[in-house]
């Protein structure tokens, strides 16, 4: 059972970094479900992503959500780097193309959301 978890996630990942880098499949924001979950797609799939990294208060969650429907409007291209799973779904760095902060980073930085990344020993 086990193994056949690590191969499901292999190929999810797998799945997910090969639509991230393909040009002519890229993926894109379809839907701001929450402040820590999209809907994006490939064109031919939808995925429900978590941004990775991040912890929104409930009562900052409007704020949140709203930052990121103005700032990432549906229908823009991202590249996704995934770094797991959380309760089946996706948990991903999420980059607009032509960014450079990614939207984890980017609520972080607008103070609507906490690092909740572990720092790296120095």
């Amino acid at each position: 059972m086990r193994r056949l978890l690590v191969i499901t996630r292999l190929l999810a990942l797998l799945l997910v970094a090969v639509v991230a880098v393909s040009p002519a499949a890229a993926a894109e924001v379809l839907q701001v479900r929450t402040a820590s979950l999209l809907q994006v797609g490939d064109g031919n799939r939808t995925y429900t992503v978590q941004l990775a990294c991040i912890n929104v208060e409930p009562e900052g969650e409007s704020a949140a959500v709203d930052w990121l429907r103005q700032e990432r409007p549906r229908r823009r291209r991202v590249n996704l780097r995934p770094v797991g799973r959380n309760d089946g779904q996706l948990l991903a760095r999420v980059t607009p193309i032509g960014d450079e902060l990614d939207l984890s980073a980017g609520l972080v930085t607008a103070g609507l959301a906490a690092d909740s990344c572990p720092t790296e020993p120095a």
